[in-house]
């Protein structure tokens, strides 16, 4: 690679926040990237991608321990676990065997990028403070967002490259077999209900309906995610990056039913990892009636993590000002991003 240019290795580079992030570096034209995964990927444009798995210590030194021309790192990587406590060993390797292994070698290193989410703010135990801001006190761990953070601040000291960590919401973009795709999960409920011929009902827990949320556009991370990078504002902060507009599923859930030309009923409190799990021959069906692309049921399927987003019957919601008087102004309507998102769906003929 061009010594000149800038490189960008990005972990988990097949997920939603990895894969927009290197289209962007891409699409900028003054960036080479390297794309980890555990599955790799086929070279396109400026990118090439390496499997490796990143909680494999001697794996990780065999493929990476060439890259000495890399610039940037950006960590999205991430594996799920039943428990918090068990998220926090498998995280937290992954996280230090790349920075152990490529920080050493990589002499013109200049920053690491963290990728977050509102767990540091306790957001997943339950009714937390809102808007959760960048200074508040944390909260009881485990952890892993947390010592992942404080693993690069120790890792900093003495060093020439800076550290970022970007904490988005629940991020919308387009990704196969992610556990934690929502706009996906939605968009193939809404079509298996419109096929049953059922309306379109919020299946999560009442007092989720009418509570504020909001979302981020996996295209605006990016785009926040590499200013945080280069610019000085960025260098060993934290910025919550959400779309800049809040909303209540009471209000989005009849725009998405009318996007799928679907009826709306009243809510239904209903586990989709469980009434979806039998849906498998059906969406083969429909793979076939509307000559979608053959994407196996399990690869399309977030139910749980969809569950847990329509689980929240409190407020969901993060102060993003920090990031603005630093310098980050762009912003996108979230209902523009579902509508474009579901848009991307069918024109890769993954729903009908």
């Amino acid at each position: 690679m061009n010594g000149q240019r800038k490189v960008a290795l990005i972990a988990g580079a097949q997920g939603v926040i990895g894969r927009n992030l290197a289209d962007h570096l891409d699409a900028s034209g003054d960036w080479d990237i390297i794309g980890l995964s555990r599955r790799g990927g086929e070279a396109k444009g400026n990118v090439r991608h390496i499997a490796v798995d990143l909680q494999d210590q001697k794996d990780t030194v065999d493929k990476l321990g060439g890259l000495t021309a890399v610039t940037h790192i950006f960590y999205a990587a991430y594996v799920d676990a039943p428990t918090w406590e068990a998220l926090v060993p498998p995280n937290m390797a992954m996280l230090e065997n790349l920075v152990n292994v490529v920080a050493p070698i990589a002499k013109g290193l200049q920053h690491i990028s963290l990728m977050q989410g509102y767990k540091v703010y306790g957001a997943h135990l339950g009714p937390f403070k809102t808007p959760a801001r960048e200074s508040d006190a944390g909260h009881m761990p485990p952890e892993f967002n947390v010592d992942q953070q404080v693993f690069l601040e120790k890792k900093q000291v003495g060093k020439s490259w800076s550290w970022s960590a970007i904490r988005p919401s629940v991020v919308g973009g387009f990704a196969l077999g992610n556990p934690m795709n929502l706009a996906l999960a939605i968009a193939v409920y809404a079509s298996i209900s419109k096929q049953l011929g059922l309306p379109l009902r919020f299946p999560g827990k009442p007092g989720a309906y009418d509570k504020l949320i909001e979302m981020t556009d996996a295209g605006l991370l990016a785009k926040a995610t590499t200013w945080a990078a280069e610019a000085p504002e960025g260098a060993n902060e934290a910025f919550n990056i959400n779309n800049g507009d809040l909303f209540r599923w009471n209000e989005m859930w009849p725009e998405i039913a009318r996007y799928f030309e679907l009826e709306v009923a009243p809510p239904l409190p209903m586990s989709l990892n469980v009434i979806m799990a039998d849906k498998a021959a059906l969406w083969q069906q429909m793979q076939e009636q509307y000559q979608l692309a053959a994407i196996p049921y399990k690869h399309l399927s977030s139910w749980g993590f969809a569950d847990f987003v329509f689980s929240w019957d409190y407020d969901m919601f993060a102060d993003g000002s920090k990031a603005r008087r630093a310098g980050f102004h762009e912003y996108i309507e979230t209902k523009e991003m579902f509508f474009r998102i579901f848009d991307d769906f069918r024109q890769r003929r993954i729903i009908p």
